[in-house]
């Protein structure tokens, strides 16, 4: 089975262009639960820009599925997740002017501060994942930095699905094998959406989870968001 978590930081930038607080961040949430999802994700950047950190700790009691926070381990995203707990934590090298993700982490240049970072999340009972490209050597080191999960940047797949859905796929195939090999769960996410997120599904193995905001809040203009999580579950199954 896998899993859908919804990123809904696009829902607190909506919010954040009136100032006000419509959208309700916090109602999202329980209705993307209410409605199917099976966890719900969010990126706090340090200028706040979309996700605030009052936000996380308002969430924290909230969110009964699976609550992932994704960000760049710096002292005061540490400081914030290891207060917060939640149930997993996505470590992502974006700088802090990064509009969004854009390529998974150098594991093996960075394994030793990815290492002490993943200890300090094991010790406060958090499972960890390292955002990775589909590169089975980074999966490798991935597994030797202790990392419970990897997920996978998919933007790569959503480009090239278009011209060859076989090709651009078979990375993201052999890299979730390898995760598995080396007992780590698998996680996807960036730019998967309703045109291409059965397809992998159908094809890679091991997938535990899924991550989709920018898609999914974007179709739920036109859908409803209790539609487009139930078309996004049905890739799913």
């Amino acid at each position: 089975m896998t899993n859908l978590s919804v990123n809904i930081n696009k829902i607190a930038t909506l919010r954040n262009a009136r100032g006000e607080n419509v959208p309700d961040v916090e109602k999202v949430a329980v209705d993307c639960e209410s409605f199917g999802a099976q966890g719900i994700t969010v990126h706090p950047r340090p200028d706040e820009r979309h996700i605030r950190h009052s936000d996380v700790f308002a969430l924290r009691p909230l969110v009964k599925t699976e609550f992932n926070i994704e960000g760049y381990p710096s002292p005061d995203f540490m400081d914030l997740v290891l207060k917060v707990k939640p149930e997993q934590v996505t470590l992502v090298p974006d700088a802090p002017d990064a509009i969004t993700s854009n390529a998974g982490w150098d594991v093996v240049r960075h394994r030793e501060f990815l290492s002490e970072i993943i200890d300090r999340l094991r010790e406060a009972g958090i499972r960890s994942s390292v955002f990775v490209d589909p590169d089975v050597e980074m999966i490798k080191a991935a597994a030797s930095t202790g990392a419970d999960r990897v997920e996978l940047y998919t933007k790569p797949y959503a480009d090239d699905y278009p011209s060859d859905p076989e090709a651009a796929v078979a990375p993201y195939v052999a890299a979730s094998v390898a995760a598995h090999k080396a007992g780590l769960g698998v996680n996807a996410g960036h730019d998967l959406s309703l045109v291409n997120l059965k397809f992998f599904h159908e094809r890679v193995p091991y997938l535990n989870e899924v991550s989709i905001g920018h898609a999914l809040i974007s179709d739920a203009l036109y859908l409803g968001l209790k539609e487009a999580i139930n078309q996004y579950k049905n890739c799913l199954k």
